[in-house]
């Protein structure tokens, strides 16, 4: 007899929370959305339209009130409010999904992961980005050893957005900036592709006029095997540059276009297999092109489902996350001292 579903609270209703993680829930079997928490009323009316079935409440506190309600809890709220919210729900025993970056700080983030090890909560980090076609096909690729051995990964999340929006990601102070927006899902991937970082060097920028955080930023990060990764974030880059590189010493595979399915759910075309380009492997012999292996965002909170039940491993640890703020930590500093920073 198949198990009810596991009552989820989706904190947070904007894009992270409405675009993005909404539909995915809803295409996991395990879990089911029980309650909506925002405070914008206007946001509460389009919860209401969209999962009828669903509680809404205007504060994390009526939810804390009514957590026996609760089975899992998932973060989508502004950056700042990450730790303070899924500190308590990692306290109300709730196993928790938190959207990327998982703190502010990662002395911040280190402290929450300690409380969730203490406390023995499933605790996990939505670095989706990691089923991205691109880098699921990546990861193929140096399974199969066909580079030798790799030297560099170069990897681009760029747009064109010449205006200022007026929202707290485009706010420093609000926990925004491309740095920490688009860039934890870089150093994420090249992490997972490449290993732990163990030195950096970063230029971090505000190129629009009127920029309340920092818009584009450039990193190189020296791997713990030796190999290097160049990564590229932007708000302001007209032409985007293949999206990922790897240079081998047998052979070297870029793919161009960012995977389509943040795409595909901001169309409301739900979830499901997005048609990605092939990339093109090159060598000594000549090129070839390699299929893209399709981008799988659902197997995100398939594994999620299984390790709040503790019949598996969640989908990231949140020690990734933790170093990953570390990395971007030394790039600030990097930027600010124009220097090459180690990290301990």
């Amino acid at each position: 007899m198949a198990e009810d579903p596991l009552r989820v609270a989706l904190l947070g209703y904007g894009l992270a929370g409405r675009v993005l993680h909404r539909p995915l829930l809803e295409a996991e079997p395990g879990l089911r959305i029980s309650h909506v928490v925002t405070a914008d009323p206007e946001r509460r009316e389009q919860a209401r339209a969209d999962l009828p079935g669903a509680r809404l409440l205007p504060s994390a506190d009526e939810l804390w009130a009514a957590a026996d309600d609760v089975d899992v809890v998932v973060v989508a709220s502004a950056n700042a409010a990450h730790v303070p919210t899924a500190t308590a729900a990692v306290a109300h025993g709730k196993p928790t999904v938190v959207d990327k970056p998982l703190a502010t700080t990662s002395a911040e983030a280190a402290r929450l992961v300690e409380l969730a090890r203490d406390r023995a909560v499933p605790l996990t980090v939505f670095h989706n980005r990691r089923w991205d076609s691109d880098t699921l096909t990546a990861q193929a690729l140096l399974r199969r050893g066909v580079l030798g051995e790799v030297r560099r990964l170069e990897s681009r999340f760029t747009r064109f957005r010449p205006a200022v929006a007026a929202r707290w990601r485009e706010d420093a102070a609000a926990g925004g900036g491309v740095l920490l927006d688009l860039g934890s899902h870089l150093v994420d991937q090249a992490t997972l592709l490449l290993g732990p970082v163990v030195q950096v060097y970063a230029e971090v920028d505000r190129l629009r006029p009127g920029a309340r955080a920092d818009d584009d930023c450039f990193l190189a990060l020296t791997h713990a095997g030796g190999a290097r990764s160049h990564l590229w974030a932007s708000m302001a880059a007209p032409w985007p540059g293949p999206r990922l590189v790897l240079q081998g010493s047998e052979a070297g595979w870029a793919k161009d276009g960012l995977d389509g399915q943040e795409d595909a759910l901001r169309a409301g075309l739900g979830v499901g297999p997005v048609p990605e380009a092939d990339g093109r492997l090159e060598s000594a012999e000549g090129g070839t092109p390699v299929p893209s292996i399709p981008g799988d965002w659902p197997a995100f909170y398939a594994a999620f489902a299984a390790a709040a039940r503790g019949q598996g491993e969640v989908p990231v640890d949140p020690a990734d996350a933790v170093h990953t703020l570390q990395v971007l930590e030394a790039a600030r500093r990097s930027a600010e001292q124009s220097q090459v920073v180690a990290l301990g």
